[in-house]
């Protein structure tokens, strides 16, 4: 026999803000031509910009919704315009999908622009 309950007796999920941020960095790296971030401290680099590392992700949850302040890198001739456009597009799309939380806004600064040959050098 199967139960159902009322809506008011299901309780609630919260979804924590670390665990949007690392699924919006690993939805970040589902991106061609996006790369990582280096850590910052006072607004300077701890270590190279690499297209190595995760995109950096801060997720601001609030109710049902999410703000992201995403720092990555784009693989130079790739248009900042287009691939910003591109990720912040991919990210409220992934995100709601999954965590069902409504992205209200992505904020993107892009920290480097990595030319083709360092990307050659990357092993897949």
């Amino acid at each position: 026999m199967t139960t159902s309950l009322a809506v008011p007796e299901r309780g609630t999920l919260s979804i924590a803000e670390q665990a949007v941020q690392r699924l919006a960095a690993h939805a970040v790296a589902e991106l061609d031509d996006v790369g990582g971030s280096a850590g910052r401290f006072l607004g300077v680099s701890l270590a190279a910009e690499d297209l190595d590392r995760s995109a950096k992700v801060t997720a601001h949850v609030t109710g049902g919704e999410v703000r992201l302040d995403v720092r990555l890198s784009i693989t130079y001739p790739a248009s900042v315009t287009r691939t910003t456009e591109r990720a912040r597009e991919h990210l409220e799309n992934r995100v709601e999908e999954l965590t069902g939380l409504v992205v209200t806004r992505v904020d993107i600064t892009v920290t480097a622009l990595h030319t083709t040959a360092a990307r050659r050098g990357r092993v897949e």
